[in-house]
């Protein structure tokens, strides 16, 4: 099921996401430079091995997981966090926990496009993506 979440997708919609990163602790000039970009987003399936590379003109990340354990990652915006990522109902839910916080990354699949949902206690941004062709 993984294996659907793959390929290339481009940033289209997003709304929130400057309270979103307010929420998770961003500084004032990381989050305008955030603001501007329109990352591209690419992932890879193979097995149980999922990898995640987001790039854009501010900053280009890359994690590599297996479904269900653990990992530890450093996120965009220098955060160490301990991440562990599912697949459950068909979502992709990634979940990263740092200094008594926990913040979901939720990842799914509708009418051809990939939506995403960041949620912080009340704070939830959602982030649309359409496939590159």
């Amino acid at each position: 099921m993984a294996q659907a979440f793959a390929g290339i997708w481009n940033l289209g919609e997003s709304n929130y996401f400057d309270e979103y990163m307010k929420a998770i602790g961003v500084g004032f000039a990381t989050r305008q430079i955030a603001n501007l970009t329109k990352p591209t987003t690419i992932i890879e399936v193979d097995g149980d091995k999922v990898s995640v590379k987001t790039q854009s003109t501010f900053k280009n990340t890359e994690i590599s997981f297996k479904l269900g354990e653990e990992f530890d990652e450093t996120t965009a915006d220098d955060r160490h966090v301990k991440s562990l990522v599912t697949l459950d109902g068909g979502k992709l839910i990634h979940v990263q926990n740092w200094d008594g916080k926990e913040t979901s990354l939720v990842r799914e699949l509708k009418d051809g496009k990939l939506n995403l949902t960041l949620t912080m206690g009340s704070v939830v941004c959602t982030r649309t993506y359409t496939k590159a062709e």
